[in-house]
C-alpha cells in the first residue's frame, strides 16, 4: 500500500544557553524587553512532521512518500533522506525561500525560547490526487501548510481515499468549520489530550459526536500511553517502555508511524496503537526528531511487553 505522510519539513536549530533567562529580564521592564543570550552552542537537527512520521516509517519497514514543501537549502535534508532510504520524489522545491526553521533555545531551567520560520512551509506541496489509486492508498494530513490541511481532506472524501487527520500544532490556526469539515471522514483523528480539548472548544462536539464523524479517535497521553475511542467504547493503550526518556520532543510522529505501519499490515486499531507506543518508546531515547534507530527484534520484543 502507497503511504503518503503530508506535512512539514524543517530545521530544527537548537541551542542552550548557560543560566537562567528570568535572571536577565527584569519584570517591571518586559514592555520594552530587549535581551540577549550568549548560548554554548548549536546543533541542526532535521525535523518536521512529514520527516519524522516518514522517518518513523521507514525503521518499521515501509516506504513512505513524503508531501511537503521544502526551499532552496534543500541539500541537506536531501542527503540525510537519501541515507535512510527515504524518497525526495515528491517533495515540492520553493526556490525562493528558506527551509522551515525552529530556533530553539533552553536554558538550565529548561525554559525555552523559540522563533519559527514557516518559509517553505507557507506553500502547498501540490499533491496529484489524480495519480493515487483509492484502494492502494493511506495519507496522513499532519500539521504543515494550512491550505492542504483543509484541501487535502476533501480531495481524499470525494477520491475515495483512506486519511488520518492529525491537525497537532495548527489547531489554532483552524477555524471550526474546517476542522469539522477535516474530521468528518477521516479514518482517524489523532490528537494529544490538549489537543483533544482543543478540539471540542473550537468545534462545540464531544467525543461522541466526534465519534459519529472519524472512524475512530486516538487520544496520545504522554507517558502515561493512550486512549483508543470507538463505537464499541473506549480502550487504554500502554505506554512502551523506554530504558530512559532523554528527549520527548516527537515522540508524537514516531506514534504515527507506529500506528500506520500497522494499518497497512492489516492489524486491527487496537494492535495498532499498541506499535505506535512501542515505536515512540525508541523514539525518547535520543535528543533530536530524527536521531534513534531499532532493529525488528527490539522492536518485537518491546511490542510483547506492550501487550
Amino acid at each position: 500500500m502507497k503511504i503518503i505522510v503530508s506535512g512539514s519539513l524543517a530545521y530544527d536549530r537548537i541551542m542552550d544557553f548557560p543560566g537562567y533567562f528570568s535572571d536577565h529580564i527584569l519584570p517591571n521592564k518586559v514592555h520594552v524587553l530587549n535581551v540577549c543570550f550568549q548560548v554554548n552552542g548549536m546543533t541542526e537537527k532535521f525535523g518536521g512532521t512529514a520527516g519524522n512520521i516518514a522517518y518513523a516509517l521507514t525503521l518499521m519497514g515501509e516506504k513512505p512518500v513524503i508531501s511537503a514543501a521544502i526551499g532552496h537549502d534543500y541539500q541537506r535534508y536531501f542527503e540525510e533522506l537519501s541515507r535512510n532510504g527515504i524518497s525526495a520524489e515528491s517533495i515540492r522545491i520553493i526556490e525562493d525561500d528558506f527551509t522551515a526553521s525552529a530556533y530553539i533555545t533552553t536554558d538550565q531551567a529548561d525554559n525555552q525560547i523559540t522563533g519559527f520560520h514557516p518559509g517553505a512551509m507557507k506553500y502547498t506541496s501540490a499533491l496529484d490526487f489524480d495519480n493515487l489509486d483509492p484502494d492502494d492508498t493511506i495519507l496522513i494530513i499532519s500539521p504543515g501548510n494550512l491550505n492542504d490541511m483543509v484541501n487535502y481532506p476533501r480531495a481524499c472524501k470525494a477520491k475515495g481515499i483512506g486519511y488520518i487527520f492529525d491537525p497537532g500544532q495548527a489547531l489554532p490556526m483552524l477555524d471550526a468549520q474546517n476542522l469539522i469539515q477535516s474530521i468528518d471522514g477521516c479514518r482517524i483523528l489523532v490528537v494529544n489530550d490538549y489537543e483533544m480539548e482543543l478540539v471540542m472548544s473550537k468545534t462545540g462536539l464531544d467525543k461522541k459526536a466526534l465519534l459519529n464523524r472519524a472512524g475512530a479517535i486516538i487520544t496520545t497521553l504522554g507517558e502515561v500511553g493512550s486512549q483508543l475511542y470507538t463505537q464499541e467504547g473506549e480502550v487504554n493503550i500502554p505506554a512502551g517502555k523506554a530504558r530512559q526518556v532523554v528527549d520527548p520532543t516527537g515522540a508524537g510522529d514516531s506514534f504515527r508511524g507506529g500506528l500506520i505501519s500497522g494499518l497497512v499490515q492489516g492489524k486491527d486499531i487496537e494492535q495498532c496503537a499498541r506499535m505506535g507506543s512501542v515505536c515512540a518508546s525508541f523514539s525518547v531515547e535520543c535528543h533530536g526528531t530524527q536521531e534513534y534507530r531499532f532493529s525488528p527484534e527490539d522492536f518485537n520484543e518491546r511490542l510483547c511487553i506492550c501487550s
